[in-house]
This record gives C-alpha cells, structure tokens and sequence, in this order.
C-alpha cells in the first residue's frame, strides 16, 4: 500500500495538542481547586477565631474577680496579672480589660495601659457585644468586645479579647500546605495520563496534525463518493460500517445504510454471504434483481484479529448484455460461415450435374435447397418483427443444424408487437439462453433424434415465450436451484450464469417463468405488457 500523503500545516501533531490542552484544563482546574480551598479554609479559620474569641471574653466577663476589682482604685493591680495567665492557657492574642469609657486596664504591652482602646466599642457600652477586624496596636486582629456587668446589671468594665491577622494567616498556610502537595500530585498524575494517552494517539494518528486530518477527511469523502465502483466496509459482526454512493446504487439501497446489519438490508443470501466471507474472494459474479455485479472481497485485520471485510463492487450489466450481443453475433457469423460452406457445396454439386449433362437436376436441386432456406427465413421475418429477435431466431437454427439439432419454430409464433418498455436485448437475453440450454440438452442426450422446439408470440396481456426440448429434462429436485447463479448440469467454472440471467430479466419486467416436463424439459416465461410514464 502506497505511503498517505501529508500536507503540513502545522508544527504540532493533533496528540500534541491535545496534551497541551488537557495539562492546560489540568493546571486551570487544580487552580481554581487550590484557591476555592484557601479562600474556604481563610474563612473557616477566620470564624473561628471570632468564635473563640468571644468564648474567653464571655469567660473574663463573667469572672467575679473582674467585676469586682473594677470597684477598686487600682483595677491594674489585679487584673493584669489575671489577663497575663489567661493568655498563656488560651490561644488568643491580647486580653484588654477597660474602663466603660475605653481606658486600658490592662494589655500585652503594659506600656500601653492607660491609654485609651483602639477599636469600635459602643455597642458593648450599650450592653451589647462587637465583633470586628481592626488594627490596633498590635495591628490587624479579629476582636470581640463585650460588657462586664455588676450585681445590678449596670456596665462596670469592658473585656476585649483578639487574635491577629498574622496568627490566622499563619495557621492557614499550615492547612494549606499538604492542599499544594495534593495538588502537585494530582497535576503529576495527570500529567503522565495525559502524555499516556497522547501517545497512544499519535501511534493511532501517526503524528498527523488536525488540519492534515481534516484534510485527508475531505479527500477521502470527495474519493469514496466519487468513484463508480461500489465500495463497502463490512465489520467482523456483520454491520455496514461504510458505503458510498455507488454501493447504495448498484444495491438498489434506499437511504443511509451504515450501522445496519447486513440481513437487513434485503440482499441476496449469497450476496450476504459473500461479503462475510472468513477468506478474500476476487471477481465473482452475482446477480441483483437489476443487476450483474462483479465482488471482490479483502480480509482487514488488525494485531491479527479480524476487523471486518473491505468489498468493491462493479457494474457488470452493461457488459454481460454487450457479451451477449457479441455471443448472438457470433453466431450469426458462424452460421453464415456454415450456410456458406453449405452453399459452396451445393454450388459444386450442381455444377457436377451440368457438367454430367443434367441440368434438369441440377435446377431441380438447386431451386429445393433455396426454397427450403428462403422459407425459413421468410417465416421468421414475417412471424416477428424485431428484427434482433429475428435474426436470433435464424442464427440459432443455423447452430443448431449445424451440431445436428433439429429447431422447430411453430407456426404460432408471432410478435408484431414488443409493447411498449419491453427491451429487444432482453428479449435476445431470456430466448437466446433458453435455447442453447435446449440446444445443450438435447446434444448430450442420446436416442431420439435431438429437437428443440420455439414458441415466441404476442397476446392481450403480454409476451409468451416458450422452449421445449426431448432432452432429459429438470430434475424436480433441481427446480427451486437451477436459477440460482453458478447452477449447471455441465462441468466447468464458466457454466451457472444463462439461467441467472434469464429470471433476472424476467422479474425485471414483473414477468413469470415456469419450469415444466413434456418429454423434455419445458421453459415458458410470460412478461407483461409494460406500462408508459408519460
């Protein structure tokens, strides 16, 4: 098989750029992950450390001990220490306990008591809690603020409790980092399935680049529906897998059949069983209803295994008609060569008579001779009016003396009238095979001397053509088979197809042939008269 031409358009191979593009969603997707994940795990962490935040504050606002040692004239004195080991048991950043006016009492930073909080704080004021993100001394932090009340519910002091941006961040990346390693793993393992299956296809692509697919494509499709021969694709499980236009042609096909099992597609058993053959077959000759097609089959297969059958099909109507026509001339040509060898003779024997001095004889023999053929001749013209019927029916009956069969055309014979659609050439088709198979018959039967007797006339719905001989006649057994290509009482390869070629014709027209024994084998087939589209 010649190498497939390859028309470069592009650097990149179609496997190529489809590992480019799956590491390219790979990578977009492993992104957007990544940062759905930190921005879930920033929140949760966030919401966190406001929940916690507000449990310790709730905590030092309900001691006892604060309430109490805001009454006193040194509030420091006490809680600071008091907010120095809640820091140290909790996981927060800074404990501030304040006046209700926002006056530190304590802080991280003990340089900083007295001075007023920074941050928002009326709603605690008011009995209420805030929660915010603030920068403070400490910078950004996620703080709570609630009220301390006494025994009489009034406000004595304000708690807030924080934890800094910078600690949050913190504890982010470290939920963040094994996310990253997940991600580098997942983005490697995709990465190699990606180059797997890239390779795999530039085997099955051979490397080509989409545009040169796309291209083959179109040539391929512009080819396959271009050619007159029949092409089709059969897979190993028996369903049309492609067929172009003149597949669907020459299988008289209606419709699109791919994907369709070949029993459903009407065609012959033997047609079917050709193109499922399990060995290639070349040049076989099959008859459709319409058609004589020539099939040739050719095993595909792949790592050894079967994949399905590749069959061409050929028209060969035209040229079996031609060979017919060819055949008919033939015969004509060797009866002419016969009835001259026949003239010559009967011009030396008339001669011989007037040289003998008798040429009463001589006339006597030469005008019997001459009528004898000249009513031949005249009756068929008369009885028949195509002319390539006729000069069928003489050619035959000179064969036929010549190889000693006696060819009777009865006196009933009469077609004046084809009618209209009716083709001489088939007409020259049915007749001229039913008589070399009476021909055939009769020749190989020994006893009686061999005959074959034709019938060939027009009637109100039809044609009637009929040919019987004194041979040995059908078989009943053989009846159902005999029209079926390649069967044949002869020996040989080339004998099976006249028959074949006589029903086809037949049903061509819509017509009947029936099979019958009166001595001989009886063949009559009836055609109808053909209607005219207008």
């Amino acid at each position: 098989m010649p190498p497939t031409p390859r028309i470069r358009t592009s650097r990149w191979s179609l496997a190529r750029q489809l590992l480019v593009l799956q590491l390219a969603i790979l990578l977009v997707l492993v992104s957007g992950g990544i940062t759905i994940a930190y921005l879930d795990a920033r929140r949760t962490t966030t919401d966190r450390a406001g929940e916690q935040s507000l449990a310790v504050a709730r905590s030092i606002a309900d001691a006892p001990d604060v309430a109490r040692a805001t009454a006193t004239a040194d509030p420091t004195a006490e809680l600071q220490p008091y907010a120095q080991r809640v820091l140290a048991d909790t996981r927060v950043d800074f404990v501030t306990i304040m006046s209700p006016q926002g006056i530190r009492y304590t802080h991280p930073n003990p340089a900083l008591i007295g001075q007023r909080f920074l941050g928002h704080i009326e709603a605690a004021q008011q009995g209420g809690v805030v929660s915010e993100t603030y920068t403070g001394s400490l910078g950004p932090s996620v703080r709570v603020v609630v009220p301390v009340f006494d025994a009489n519910h009034r406000v004595v002091a304000l708690v807030a409790v924080g934890i800094t941006i910078a600690a949050i961040s913190a504890e982010v990346q470290e939920r963040v980092w094994p996310l990253l390693g997940v991600a580098a793993a997942v983005l490697l393992v995709g990465a190699c399935g990606g180059w797997l299956v890239s390779a795999r296809l530039k085997r099955q692509t051979r490397g080509i680049a989409p545009a040169e697919l796309s291209n083959l494509f179109e040539y391929h499709e512009a080819v396959l529906h271009s050619v007159r021969e029949g092409v089709l694709l059969v897979d190993r499980d028996g369903r049309v897998g492609l067929c172009n236009d003149g597949a669907r042609t020459l299988l008289g096909l209606t419709g699109d059949p791919v994907g369709q099992p070949l029993a459903d597609l009407g065609l012959s058993p033997e047609l079917t069983a050709a193109f499922t053959a399990p060995e290639n077959r070349t040049e076989e000759l099959h008859l459709t209803d319409s058609r004589v097609l020539v099939v040739s089959t050719t095993l595909v297969s792949s790592g050894g295994r079967a994949q399905g059958t590749v069959v061409i099909l050929r028209d060969h109507t035209e040229l079996q008609t031609l060979t017919g026509e060819l055949t008919t001339a033939r015969s004509l040509a060797e009866a002419l060569r016969s009835q001259a060898h026949e003239a010559a003779n009967r011009l030396h024997t008339v001669v011989s008579l007037v040289e003998l001095g008798r040429p009463e004889d001589a006339v006597e023999f030469a005008t019997a001779e001459l009528a004898l053929a000249q009513e031949l001749t005249d009756r068929v013209m008369t009885a028949v009016a195509e002319p390539v019927l006729a000069a069928l029916l003489l050619g035959k009956a000179a064969e036929a003396s010549e190889r000693g069969v006696e060819l009777t055309i009865t006196p009933d014979t009469m077609i004046d009238d084809l009618g209209p659609g009716v083709a001489g050439r088939d007409l020259v088709t049915i007749l001229g095979n039913l008589i070399d198979n009476g021909i055939d018959a009769v020749v190989r039967e020994s006893g009686a001397r061999p005959a074959v007797v034709v019938t060939a006339r027009s009637e109100e719905d039809g044609l009637l053509l009929r040919v019987a001989d004194n041979g040995p006649g059908v078989p009943e057994d053989a009846v159902g088979e005999m029209f079926r290509r390649g069967w044949s009482t002869k020996a040989g390869d080339e004998h099976g197809l006249g028959l074949a070629l006589v029903v086809q014709a037949v049903r061509r027209y819509g017509g009947a042939i029936d099979v019958g024994r009166d001595g001989g084998a009886v063949f009559t087939v009836r055609l109808p008269r053909q209607e005219v589209s207008s």
